[in-house]
């Protein structure tokens, strides 16, 4: 039987892993205590007792969490969900339906889980670089909604306190500066020269993420039909990332349609002359908890949707 300590366990994303490890006979956590959680000791010693460990943690504590491991640990497996290591060597970015990561996630011991935003964005544009479609020098746009439980607790309270502001009773665009931290990722992973202009949405509902990016048709070396053939082949119409041929609702396409779920839909819409690139997927499902785990799941050698909902 495996052991898994979550370090920050007590955050959104912490504790839905743990909802969905909740019950596995493969898997006993290591749990510390209100008092003991933040203490180094404890959890150093938890760190190194652990055959995986999943951060859960700002960037900064998830660095310090990583220095906690005794030098000569080659036992811990480490799942970062922070953006501390997404580019770093040595980590291997956990996004398992990319061509050739699933392995390279299996063998690893350092596993950086992918941005919510980025997820998206790279499920669309990674198999479309690789196809030749899509030309690495790329100048492309991406529009990404979200709920906004992405934020955590803070951000959560705040929507759902009494004294709300009646601005969070509108839709938000934020990253207004161009410097979001998804887009070293979304850059790196993809092989695209130039990060997207990116323009993140978060809207008053709880979870739920829709990303969209536009292409004109002229710009590519392609069609739309070409783009839904590469999607058919690369993903197919089962696991955790799916191809979807029309899941136009009357005209209409929520960005709620997965929240509470851990799989993600992409399809293609549009014309002749302009085309729509679109992901759904839970915030917090695919987009953080839902990934960590079908990352563990590999990393463990379990089936890899084990515990997760579709």
């Amino acid at each position: 039987m495996a052991t898994v300590f979550i370090d920050g366990a007590a955050g959104t994303t912490g504790l839905r892993i743990r909802e969905r490890l909740a019950g596995r006979r493969d898997i006993t956590l290591i749990e510390l205590d209100e008092e003991r959680r933040k203490d180094p000791s404890a959890r150093r010693d938890a760190l190194n007792r652990a055959d995986a460990a999943i951060l859960c943690l700002p960037d900064a504590a998830a660095v310090e969490a990583v220095s906690l491991l005794d030098p000569g640990n080659r036992h811990t497996a480490v799942i970062d969900t922070s953006t501390a290591h997404r580019t770093a060597e040595g980590w291997v970015y956990g996004f398992p339906e990319l061509a050739g990561q699933r392995e390279k996630i299996r063998s690893s011991k350092r596993i950086a889980n992918p941005g919510c935003h980025a997820s998206g964005f790279i499920a669309l544009t990674a198999p479309l670089t690789a196809a030749g479609i899509l030309p690495k020098d790329a100048a492309l746009s991406a529009y990404s909604l979200t709920g906004y439980s992405g934020g955590g607790k803070k951000i959560i309270a705040e929507y759902e306190g009494p004294d709300a502001s009646p601005l969070l009773k509108a839709p938000r665009m934020y990253g207004l500066t161009q410097a979001h931290k998804h887009l070293p990722e979304m850059t790196a992973v993809t092989g695209l020269t130039t990060p997207p202009v990116f323009c993140p949405v978060v809207a008053p509902y709880y979870a739920g993420m829709e990303v969209t990016v536009p292409l004109f048709s002229d710009r590519i070396d392609g069609t739309a039909e070409d783009i839904r053939a590469v999607y058919r082949a690369y993903y197919g119409g089962t696991g955790a990332v799916r191809f979807a041929e029309a899941p136009d609702e009357a005209g209409f396409l929520s960005a709620g349609a997965y929240a509470g779920r851990d799989d993600m839909e992409i399809a293609v819409f549009g014309n002749e002359e302009r085309i729509l690139l679109c992901a759904r997927f839970d915030n917090l499902g695919k987009g953080a908890s839902g990934a960590a785990v079908q990352n563990l799941n590999l990393l463990l050698g379990a089936d890899e949707f084990e515990g997760l909902v579709f």
